[in-house]
């Protein structure tokens, strides 16, 4: 891998001017008005891949976003490794609290990142990681270094759940047969401290709604003699957990697997500072189930937080009424063996019973996804623990994530195969949030380690 490293120590300001021409396409897939951008963004990206020399390059339309495929098959005998990134990215809302142009990219310095680090909405989540397969790919190929098969799938609908790609999948079984699935869509615990994602929680997601009287009421006339269906939504989210931050729908933890302490042990070895944590997030002190460190908490527990809540009046100056509806988005994080469509179950169930009979619920259920462990036994692991070894002189810590991507347990369903989660993104590169960066040690680091996970992944399987 010499050349092919010599090639992206030559190359990576023209590595970062691509990535930036990459950020500058708004692909929300959330909100239908940029639904141009998104289309945009698939074929800037199926050209891009083309120009690289990737073959049987397709933009593939679907019922929603198009999925980008490429491949290079060096030799059918040799193993075939499916890369998968989304190009699609969150909403930049409230533009009012980034510091730069969410989708004019820029350079700054912070604490963490003294070399500099991108600012962009997707610099992190996923663009700049699944580019960094990308540019990995074409220093391989254009050093004639590719050492086993590539098939690379992007698409456009991760951050809406994926609604499309399970039927893709479903369809494409033989042009996606591969060995192993990589993907760079989480992080690692520091840049001196590597780590490989083995475990990501799952998701139920949810919207409620609370309908009281047919119309907005007069507060002054009807408060007091309507239920208000703020009042009664905010109390029945309160209750939904207990005095130890235990979440109280029935049947909730049935089937959630208990750790044991000797593998509590084992993560509690993983660094970890509260008081940077809670520096970083400028609180006093950290929150959550009783019993439970910080780190366990944010991977190994289930959780139930409102995303979103509104009604009534919100705009300037007072309106004295008593809304019609009440709103939220909740979401659960769910850990093995907890089933999504079973715990949105019981929450509509629970959500139902606690309702008072002044109003009416309406639950409407969202995407979820199911929990993941992946081994760290596997030809796959030890291939991307001696990438990341080479490049950072250290071995990287096995982890679990906080995080979801749902469409990791559908590709073992469908594919039968496992997947490989190289992460180099941090928590504090605010993904999802306004001023979302990723480090430019991390982006070129990423492109380094890619290539020897080919190369060791390969030699493993020959």
């Amino acid at each position: 891998m010499k050349n092919t490293q010599q090639f992206i120590k030559d190359n990576q300001q023209k590595f970062l001017d691509e990535l930036f021409a990459l950020l500058r396409i708004p692909s929300v897939s959330a909100d239908p008005n940029f639904q141009n951008d998104v289309a945009a963004c698939a074929t800037h990206l199926a050209t891009h891949m083309q120009h690289i020399g990737l073959d049987a390059v397709e933009l593939i339309s679907t019922a929603g976003h198009p999925i980008v495929y490429g491949e290079k098959i060096v030799d059918p005998t040799l193993p075939t490794i499916l890369v998968y990134g989304h190009y699609d990215v969150q909403p930049a809302d409230p533009l009012e609290l980034w510091k730069s142009p969410a989708f004019e990219p820029v350079i700054k310095t912070t604490p963490i990142h003294p070399e500099g680090a991108i600012f962009a909405r997707g610099a992190c989540d996923d663009k700049g990681q699944f580019f960094m397969h990308i540019k990995a790919v074409e220093a391989m190929l254009q050093t004639q270094e590719l050492p086993c098969n590539v098939k690379i799938m992007i698409e456009g609908e991760e951050e809406v759940g994926s609604p499309n790609l399970a039927v893709f999948v479903r369809e494409n079984k033989l042009k996606l047969q591969a060995d192993v699935i990589l993907v760079s869509d989480t992080g690692m615990l520091a840049n001196d401290v590597p780590s490989i994602t083995t475990g990501l929680r799952g998701l139920s997601y949810v919207e409620v709604e609370i309908t009281g009287p047919n119309r907005d009421l007069h507060s002054g006339l009807y408060g007091g003699c309507v239920a208000n269906p703020i009042n009664v939504l905010t109390k029945m989210i309160s209750s939904l957990h207990d005095e130890n931050m235990r979440i109280t729908i029935p049947g909730f933890y049935d089937k959630v697997i208990e750790l044991s302490s000797e593998d509590r042990a084992e993560m509690a070895k993983a660094p970890f500072s509260e008081k940077a944590y809670c520096e970083a997030l400028d609180i006093d002190t950290t929150h959550g189930e009783k019993g439970f460190s910080t780190m366990e908490r944010g991977s190994i527990r289930p959780t139930l937080d409102v995303n979103g809540v509104w009604g009534g009046y919100i705009g300037e100056g007072a309106k004295t009424v008593i809304a019609s509806k009440a709103f939220a988005k909740i979401s659960m994080r769910l850990v093995p063996d907890q089933d999504p469509e079973e715990i949105t179950s019981l929450f509509l169930q629970h959500f139902e019973s606690i309702a008072p009979p002044s109003v009416r619920v309406k639950v409407t259920p969202h995407h979820g996804g199911q929990p993941v462990v992946t081994p760290t036994d596997s030809p796959a692991y030890a291939a991307a623990s001696q990438a990341y070894e080479k490049t950072f002189g250290k071995k990287p810590i096995p982890v679990r994530s906080g995080g979801s991507i749902p469409i990791i347990a559908m590709f073992e369903q469908e594919l039968g195969l496992k997947t490989i989660l190289m992460g180099f993104g941090l928590d504090s590169d605010a993904i999802h949030s306004p001023n979302e960066h990723f480090g430019l040690f991390n982006f070129y680091r990423g492109i380094e380690t890619i290539p020897y996970f080919f190369q060791n992944f390969s030699t493993i399987n020959q």
